[in-house]
């Protein structure tokens, strides 16, 4: 078995929002069922705030550079592929994922991560020219790409 290396780690899920959200979701299930069953009105809400919550902690991304890679979702390419990491604020990411987004960019978005990392990849034989990606922290991000 071999130690692994991990400089930076992070799943995306959501903030207080999100979550308050599912509780919200599973509210509109109660309310819509309470003039038919009391309790099947309940079990539902719940069920529904439940399985709300665990399919968006299912589906959040892990943002994570271990072992000389960098892996954002499903994705995943080698440190030594990647070319300069800029960490950017709220409004640089902003213009990133609008006017300045190139179609051929590698996205791993997540709304409630408004900050992220543009890495510029640096593989002559890959057409995609960089990665955009979510996280809260992107100083740590970049400082974790570039040791």
């Amino acid at each position: 078995m071999t130690a692994t290396t991990l400089t930076f780690h992070e799943r995306l899920l959501p903030g207080p929002g999100g979550w308050l959200g599912t509780v919200g979701l599973g509210a509109i299930a109660a309310i819509a069922l309470w003039p038919l069953h009391t309790t099947a009105a309940v079990v539902v809400g719940l069920l529904v705030c439940v399985g709300s919550a665990a399919a968006l902690a299912v589906t959040s991304p892990v943002v994570e550079v271990s072992d000389g890679v960098l892996r954002a979702g499903s994705a995943r390419i080698p440190v030594t592929l990647l070319g300069p990491a800029e960490a950017l604020d709220v409004a640089a990411m902003r213009h990133e994922l609008g006017p300045g987004l190139d179609g051929r960019a590698y996205v791993c978005l997540r709304a409630w991560a408004r900050t992220g990392v543009r890495v510029t990849l640096d593989d002559p034989a890959d057409p995609t020219p960089y990665w955009l990606v979510s996280t809260r922290r992107p100083q740590l991000l970049v400082e974790a790409l570039r040791g």
